[in-house]
């Protein structure tokens, strides 16, 4: 058992102890961070995901394992497609920025890559930003940073990202490169796995965005980290790669409100009982307990975003929460919020007559209520809706 955790604590320790003892902490990545920002809502993922618990792990342990995330074909693929584009000291890279976003600039004929490795991925932040500081103000080359390491605080604590590839352009300005293994046919790719990319995209430029901002505290104007990404992917179907230009401004509006709104890690950690631990180690009713103690917000599109989605449907089910139906139908039924309230309103049973949502519900009762009784003649006409 680990000791029971002091509110005075550091923020990292009261992390760790949550995280259990001995339990490394798992990277928080840009897909990650991207679906955090598309359900703000949710304290139980905000608080796990800043402990760096392996979601996953906790997921199988508590008897819902998760069958999300990549396959590792799919990986493999999408290593050996990356190596591909950035072989030669990323020529073909280089070729396709100049080609889909900077035609003014000379062509690519050579480039930088700078070394980025360092101890930790503090120091490998540290030497990013100074790659980027050194490439800005190398005016009129090239500069390719392969897998830079960038920070970005989410919630009062720092998460480490790496990007495939931010390339300087000659004119000082910045561009994120999203290296994609699913295919462009005819010069188009599945949009909602291009929209997936493009709020990974917008992410990496977030934390870009504050590498700039520290930079202009130390030497001058702000470098521009361009809104619009390249996203690099398959050409039909070869292994050739080709490349468009996504315009993320939308997406980075949005995950930058949104991270914007997430309650901070810490103000979480400082409700939680003594002793919390999400350790999957733990017995099962202990760690249903610690996970029970953190409210969540479910909704179906967490299905293709979290590893914990089956265990918090199958609470939300079991409470009759509406949001198990989904997030436009809670937004449709105002202070309506589980299903038995739904039916009560929809029976007349109660409910204020003048909300709009229990005006529309009885009024869609009556209708199916006489859409029944014509299909049956002589039938007397059902009282109460059923609930599909």
């Amino acid at each position: 058992m680990p000791p029971p955790r002091k509110r005075g604590t550091a923020l990292r320790q009261q992390l760790a102890e949550l995280r259990g003892p001995d339990v490394p902490a798992k990277a928080l990545d840009a897909r990650a961070l991207a679906a955090l920002a598309a359900n703000p809502g949710c304290r139980r993922r905000a608080i796990l995901d800043g402990a760096g618990v392996n979601k996953a792990a906790l997921a199988g342990a508590l008897g819902s394992p998760s069958a999300f995330g990549q396959s590792q074909f799919a990986l493999t693929r999408g290593n050996a497609f990356e190596a591909k584009v950035k072989a030669d000291g990323g020529a073909e890279l280089l070729r396709l920025v100049h080609e889909r976003l900077d035609r003014s600039a000379e062509p690519p004929a050579h480039a930088r890559v700078p070394e980025l490795t360092a101890i930790g991925p503090e120091g490998r932040t540290a030497r990013t930003a100074l790659a980027l500081r050194e490439a800005t103000e190398a005016a009129g080359e090239w500069t390719l940073l392969d897998h830079p390491m960038l920070a970005l605080d989410v919630a009062g604590s720092p998460a480490f990202l790496e990007p495939d590839a931010v390339v300087v352009h000659p004119d000082g300005t910045w561009t994120v490169v999203e290296i994609k293994s699913f295919p462009m046919l005819d010069g188009s790719a599945d949009p909602a796995k291009v929209g997936a990319a493009a709020r990974q995209a917008a992410v990496y430029v977030l934390a870009l965005e504050q590498v700039a901002a520290r930079l202009t505290q130390e030497s001058g104007p702000a470098p521009e980290v361009r809104d619009r990404v390249l996203l690099v992917c398959p050409k039909d179907f070869s292994n050739l790669p080709t490349a468009s230009a996504v315009d993320i401004r939308k997406q980075r509006a949005v995950t930058g409100r949104q991270l914007a709104r997430l309650t901070r890690v810490q103000d979480i950690a400082e409700t939680l009982p003594e002793g919390t631990c999400f350790d999957p180690a733990r017995p099962a009713e202990e760690l249903t307990a610690a996970v029970e103690s953190v409210p969540a917000t479910y909704a179906p599109e967490c299905l293709a975003a979290c590893e914990l989605a089956f265990h918090c449907r199958d609470r939300s089910r079991a409470a009759g929460a509406v949001t198990s139906l989904g997030r436009s139908v809670r937004a449709e039924l105002g202070g309506l919020t589980t299903v038995s309230d739904v039916l009560a309103a929809a029976r007349g049973e109660a409910g204020d007559a003048e909300d709009p949502a229990v005006a529309a519900l009885r009024r869609a009762a009556q209708l199916r209520a006489e859409a029944l009784s014509a299909m049956t003649p002589g039938a007397t006409a059902p009282e109460a809706p059923a609930c599909h």
